[in-house]
């Protein structure tokens, strides 16, 4: 090539790199590269020259969710998109505007310009709406300004659409006031699919318990609750009989109830007949305990924890499982109450007349083996059982109790007294006649002092039925209360060491010194 040739190429370079370039043509954001000369090379894209450039790539930085500052709610992050995504920071270092080939953008004076995030110039970050599908572009190259033009595709577009429809359901109670709880939540809406189980257990009758009959020896034990039903048993039929029934069946029931392991569904049944129910499961823990040789380790669990409200009749039917075992109460059981343990001997009474009336009420046996006191108190749940065998006939009552010998009178009037009011089945005026014929017979004190009993045992449980009120105006002449009191009285006049039979014989006493004394006031 000659010298102006030469000259001439240097002139034309010269007039290139003298030239300046228009910024107005130029698209913000990119570098136009120089015009290309017959003799220069071909040119590389960047892609290519990135792909065999000796130099390292950089490498990723770890994706890290900004952390929450102290003033910033939860669930309120200035950062996170409509879609639920939270932006994250790619670099600790500040943004800087590249090139095309990767390099820092320089301005005039030498310095690297800095990006502005995106498109902000105070730095205000602008709220993420979603990456938009297709081939991946650098981003930084591009103005925010026409990546804002550009019309939202794919994910963006699906999250966009989502930030614009009205919030329904769950996630506008949520956001239509500060909802907390389970609760709230559901008092926000219709309640769709499985309801709630109600806090409170519908109340059953005694056959609707439903008990998984245990295997096994356990198994042995359990009883039918056919047995309590008064054709079996061949007791007089009557309006009561519904009422009565029911009574015995709950008592085997609960029964059952302590031998499958269930003693909590004691209370789904009915409340009128809960206390029999107890009964019942005083009479299977006895038996478990005699069986086991514990020593009455679950008759004091059950007497101090579910049972506490039933006392009374928790030690009744102790002696219903002495008289399953042919055993006399209490051997075995220690560390009961001390004057309630007699009331075994009562519920014993009452198991022999009720499984054995034939024996008891038509031949008028006793149990053998009892002394004057513990005759007493067999006699006192004969009595109760009568009430059961004449289905609550008042008249027949009265008749089947002066079949029995004079001496043994007393305990069954007494016996009478406390069915009458604890079991119901009489009216008002029925419970009047019945009053007449046991003052006739002279032992009305003795009905006064079993119905006061009664009505103890329901104040204790909590729940007085309309029929135990009926009984103590119509037997006692005053009200549950009063009648209550009287037994609450007696035994805290004996002192804090009574516990023998004598002492139970002198508190049933006391309830009829202090019904004398309220009548002799009045």
């Amino acid at each position: 090539m000659s010298d102006a040739e030469g000259n001439g190429g240097v002139a034309r370079s010269d007039r290139l790199e003298a030239a300046p370039v228009a910024e107005e043509a130029l698209v913000p954001g990119t570098v136009k590269a120089p015009p290309r000369t017959p003799g220069d090379a071909p040119r590389r894209t960047p892609e290519e020259d990135r792909e065999k450039s000796p130099e390292k790539r950089p490498e990723k930085t770890s994706e890290k969710v900004p952390e929450e500052s102290p003033g910033t709610p939860r669930g309120e992050d200035p950062a996170q998109d409509v879609s639920g995504r939270v932006s994250r920071d790619l670099s600790a270092r500040p943004l800087e505007n590249r090139n095309a080939d990767g390099t820092p953008s320089r301005s005039a004076s030498g310095h690297v310009t800095p990006a502005v995030e995106n498109g902000h110039p105070d730095g205000t970050p602008e709220p993420v709406m979603g990456r938009a599908s297709g081939p991946v572009t650098d981003e930084t190259s591009e103005p925010t300004a026409n990546r804002a033009s550009r019309p939202l595709t794919g994910e963006a577009s699906e999250a966009a659409t989502r930030a614009s429809r009205p919030l329904t359901g769950e996630a506008a109670t949520r956001a239509s006031g500060p909802v907390t709880g389970e609760a709230a939540t559901r008092a926000s809406g219709p309640v769709t699919g499985e309801a709630p189980e109600p806090a409170v257990r519908p109340r059953c009758a005694p056959a609707e318990l439903a008990l998984t009959r245990p295997r096994g020896l356990a198994g042995l034990l359990w009883q039918d609750l056919g047995q309590a039903g008064f054709g079996v048993r061949r007791f007089r039929l009557g309006q009561a009989r519904p009422r009565l029934e029911a009574a015995g069946q709950a008592c085997l029931a609960g029964y059952n109830a302590v031998v499958a392991g269930e003693a909590e569904r004691i209370d789904d049944l009915e409340e009128e007949l809960r206390g029999f129910a107890y009964e019942g499961a005083g009479m299977a823990c006895a038996t478990l305990d005699v069986l086991t040789v514990t020593g009455g380790r679950r008759l004091r669990s059950l007497l101090s924890g579910q049972g506490m409200r039933h006392p009374h009749m928790i030690h009744l039917g102790v002696g219903w499982a002495y008289a399953r075992l042919r055993m006399r109460p209490m051997w075995g059981i220690r560390s009961v109450h001390p004057l309630l343990r007699w009331l075994a001997f009562d519920g014993f009474g009452f198991h022999q007349g009720f499984f054995a009336s034939d024996r008891t009420v038509g031949r008028q046996r006793t149990a053998g083996l009892l002394d004057r006191t513990r005759r007493a108190i067999f006699d006192q749940g004969v009595g109760r059982m009568l009430w059961f065998h004449e289905c609550a006939g008042v008249d027949d009552v009265i008749l089947r109790v002066a079949e029995f010998p004079p001496g043994r009178r007393a305990d069954l009037w007494s016996g009478v007294g406390l069915a009458a009011g604890y079991a119901g089945g009489a009216d008002a005026h029925e419970l009047e006649r019945l009053s007449v014929a046991a003052a006739e017979d002279g032992f009305r004190a003795h009905l006064v002092q079993g119905t006061a009993f009664a009505c103890a045992a329901r104040l204790i449980s909590g729940s007085v039925p309309e029929h135990t009120a009926v009984a103590a105006s119509a037997l006692c002449e005053v009200d549950v209360e009063e009648a209550g009191h009287w037994t609450d009285t007696a035994l805290i006049a004996l002192g804090h060491n009574a516990h023998s039979g004598d002492h139970y014989q002198a508190w049933r006493a006391g309830v009829r010194k202090a019904w004398a004394r309220r009548n002799r006031d009045s």
